[in-house]
């Protein structure tokens, strides 16, 4: 950490401290996690952006003259050159401040109240867009990892997608609890055989997704949203539940990657049992998983509606009662509120959840298991948009990683074409929204991901966001696109390409102007 950057750290800590504010209570305040506020109190790395300096200050009843110090501390630690000078302090009576010093003093301020009053209104005003749409910026450098491209297969044909994917998560597909246990002592693999040894083929790791208790375990339960008699409570004794697990896992122990414990567990259509009850089920399934497939990777039941109320205290609770310190993933559905809102939206649900499980002393990594039931019903996009929300729905998730999300699963594949967005129906060809997130996978390939912002911060337009990785031969890649509309940006000094989703190109030169709408594009850069 240089002296600038230890300068800006003690600057903060030492408002903080002054504040009398926990760590936990800065957070909530300022929409960050713990984590990250210690590691820019303590000098491990410098806020990406100007506005997350502003939020703490703020938090931490900074003064005028304190913001403008602070904007000159945090412009030296992330480019020394463009620092601006430190504000006199107020004079004493009887003297007088050089009016060179006034102008620059006011010019901090103006800085400062533009990127305040920027960051803080929404560019959808403008595009009848009705929610705030906002991401924090972050830096930091993790491998992308293919895995995190996931769709959640819809098929008993045990056929995989026939366009690059990561992984695979198997519901819908005939492997439900009441399927693959039909009696008491009798099991029936055919199905989930069949699809194990397809994804295997393919070289896709799978997870199986819990839920639909057997009639017979359960004769007295509402029956779930399916036709093969299935139910949404628990099973009236808990150790078929052990014995189901035991023989699931030992069948197909190496070859299933990660086990799903419950589906929609906050859904009354898919379970009616209590919170109590799912977190025992959860340790005794975790303790069964774990002792027969140690490298197994057990996800806590996938909680809904996170955008209610409801779904929000459903996951504190999950989280008051321990139950997440019996897994590997903190499994949840995150997606828009509708079909047609943009996918940035989840971002703030993101952070929703950051928060729950903040408060609820928590940290597990996270992955995004799938949508509501009520999904299905929403009418087809149109194609461009299909296009746009699929590859903006990894995107997000890739911006998503500085919250722990480390997978999210697209629903689905081959489940037919009816849904919002299709992908590839069983036995067709992929759709174009498909055949895009192949190319972003292309994109992505053996990169890094080096920072991710958005609009005012980042000095780009309050609708464009941005992603930025780097190349194993220490190229730049740089992905943009907005949240709705369009917008003007400008090439960067070495950059030689700008790549499409549809697989076309063109050259860039520096300074070039390029035009950014709701379709991701690629801008290359070479080597400095």
């Amino acid at each position: 950490m240089s002296d600038t950057g230890s300068e800006l750290a003690r600057h903060l800590a030492e408002m903080k401290n002054r504040s009398g504010l926990s760590y936990s209570d800065l957070g909530r305040k300022t929409h960050m996690s713990s984590s990250t506020l210690h590691r820019y109190c303590t000098g491990k790395t410098v806020p990406p952006d100007y506005d997350a300096v502003v939020r703490i200050a703020t938090a931490c009843s900074a003064t005028d003259k304190e913001l403008i110090e602070l904007l000159r501390q945090w412009r030296l630690a992330t480019d020394p050159d463009t620092a601006l000078p430190v504000a006199d302090p107020v004079p004493v009576s009887g003297k007088k401040r050089r009016p060179q010093r006034l102008l620059r003093t006011a010019a901090a301020l103006l800085v400062i109240a533009l990127a305040v009053a920027a960051a803080s209104v929404p560019y959808t005003q403008h595009l009848g867009v009705p929610q705030h749409i906002d991401g924090p910026s972050w830096q930091k450098e993790t491998p992308v990892d293919p895995k995190l491209f996931g769709v959640t297969a819809s098929s008993r044909s045990g056929s995989m997608p026939a366009f690059r994917v990561g992984s695979v998560r198997f519901w819908d597909s005939g492997t439900r609890w009441a399927s693959l246990q039909p009696q008491p002592g009798a099991y029936e693999w055919t199905v989930l055989d069949r699809l194990v040894a397809g994804a295997q083929q393919a070289g896709l790791p799978a997870t199986l997704v819990f839920g639909g208790t057997p009639a017979w375990a359960a004769p007295h339960g509402p029956k779930a949203p399916y036709s093969d008699g299935s139910r949404s409570a628990p099973p009236d004794d808990l150790t078929v539940w052990d014995d189901f697990v035991r023989a699931l896992v030992s069948r197909y122990r190496d070859r299933i990657e990660a086990y799903e414990v419950w589906v929609h567990a906050n859904d009354a259509r898919y379970y009616t049992g209590s919170t109590e009850t799912l977190v025992e089920m959860t340790r005794r399934a975790s303790r069964v998983i774990k002792a027969t497939d140690p490298k197994a990777v057990v996800v806590c039941p996938s909680i809904t509606g996170l955008w209610t109320d409801e779904g929000r205290r459903m996951l504190r609770r999950f989280a008051e009662l321990r139950g997440y310190d019996h897994c590997d993933i903190a499994g949840l559905n995150l997606h828009q509120r509708q079909v047609l809102d943009p996918p940035e939206t989840m971002l703030d649900l993101l952070q929703q959840v950051d928060h729950a499980m903040h408060d609820a002393g928590v940290h597990p990594p996270l992955w995004n298991t799938g949508v509501t039931y009520e999904y299905v019903r929403e009418e087809p996009l149109d194609q461009q948009r299909a296009v746009d929300y699929a590859t903006r729905f990894y995107l997000v998730a890739l911006y998503g990683s500085n919250f722990g999300l480390a997978r999210t699963y697209f629903y689905n594949w081959g489940g037919g074409e009816r849904l919002p967005i299709a992908l590839q129906a069983v036995g067709g060809p992929p759709t174009q929204a498909a055949l895009a997130v192949e190319e972003l996978q292309r994109w992505l390939s053996h990169t890094m991901s080096h920072s991710c912002g958005q609009g005012v911060a980042i000095n780009l337009p309050g609708n464009v966001w941005q992603c930025q990785f780097t190349t194993a031969d220490h190229r730049s890649l740089v992905i943009r696109w907005t949240h709705g509309g369009s917008a003007t940006t400008t090439a960067g000094p070495h950059a030689d390409e700008v790549r499409h989703l549809d697989g076309t190109s063109r050259p860039l030169h520096p300074g070039d102007t390029v035009h950014i709408t709701e379709t991701p594009v690629l801008i290359m850069h070479r080597q400095p």
